[in-house]
Parts: structure tokens; sequence; C-alpha cells
């Protein structure tokens, strides 16, 4: 996830496994979750990983008090730990199983009751520290603080896919993600 706020550098703000980056965060070099130099993350995936990079543009801009809650995420998520690799495949399964929303949806009084309890479920969450992160799972959290998602879906149903053009991100009313935009270093 690019972030572009005022005159500061472009950052990436993503879970890597490699600890070579300085997160721009504590000024540091850390395995996890970090704020890196966009251009210094994308040479890494671009040399070090042999992948292509891609950027989508969130339509409208992220308004002054989005910025202020993705600094606030950064500060608290910056240097969590990325899960093992089979603590990483359950949770992203665990993200495939059906909630009580997608099977209450459409019961009107079902439907109300299990969102209130999602909606207190969330707040928690979002008080509470986690131990690890995948990079789609800090992007979901971090979109969700925004205002940006519009979903009762755990942050572990999200999987890089999601943020493609190719799939539906279920996006709060009045936002969207451009098409995809290929990152060329020269």
């Amino acid at each position: 996830m690019t972030v572009a706020i005022d005159d500061l550098p472009p950052l990436m703000w993503h879970a890597e496994l490699g600890n070579k980056l300085t997160d721009m965060w504590t000024g540091t070099n850390h395995r996890g979750v970090q704020l890196n130099d966009a251009r210094e993350a994308a040479l890494q995936w671009m040399e070090k990983y042999g992948q292509r990079c891609w950027l989508r543009q969130l339509t409208p801009y992220a308004q002054r008090e989005q910025e202020d809650l993705l600094l606030k995420v950064i500060a608290k998520m910056d240097g969590t730990a990325f899960p093992t690799t089979a603590r990483l495949a359950g949770r992203w399964f665990r993200g495939r199983v059906p909630t009580a929303n997608d099977v209450t949806r459409g019961i009107p009084l079902l439907d109300k009751k299990v969102r209130k309890t999602v909606e207190k479920r969330n707040q928690h969450k979002q008080n509470a520290g986690l131990e690890t992160a995948y990079c789609a799972e800090v992007v979901a959290m971090t979109y969700e603080h925004m205002g940006l998602l519009a979903t009762e879906k755990h942050a572990n149903w999200f999987d890089p896919g999601k943020f493609w053009s190719g799939d539906t991100l279920p996006l709060a009313p009045g936002y969207d993600l451009g098409t995809e935009i290929a990152v060329e270093l020269r």
C-alpha cells in the first residue's frame, strides 16, 4: 500500500519477510510490518524477488482525517511479525469459512443483530494488538480503520488477489481503486 502524504517521500506500507530495508517509522531494520521508502521497496521486489510491481489509485483521495487514521494504524502495527507459513495458511483458510453474517444476510432481525455483534468485535480487535500479520491483512486492516471498506469479513478473508483489478474489493460507497499502473524504475 503506497502512503503519499503531503511533502513526505512516497512510502510503502506492507508486511515484508526480509529485514534489509530501513523501516521509515522506527529507523531500524526488521522483518514483518514496516513502512519503507517506496522506491527501495519496489527495487527489492523487482530485482531481488523478480516480481513486477503495480499500483492502483484510490479515488477520491484520502481526506486529512483518513490520513491521520492511517498514521495511527502505522504507529500501532509497525513491527508486527510476519506469520509462519503454517500460521499464514491457517489464517487464510479460516478467512474462507462463511461468517455468521454470510448466513444471516437478508434476515432482518438476525442481520441487524449480527452486524452489531461484528461492529463490537471489530472495535475490540482495533484496540487489541496483533501477534502477526501478512501483507493483504495489513492493507485490509488499514483500509478498515480508514473507513474505506464496506464488509463484515475478517481481515484474514483478504488475500493479494482481492486488491487486483480483476477482483471486486468491497470498498465503502463513493470509493474506487483505478486500474493497475505498472511501476517501472529508471
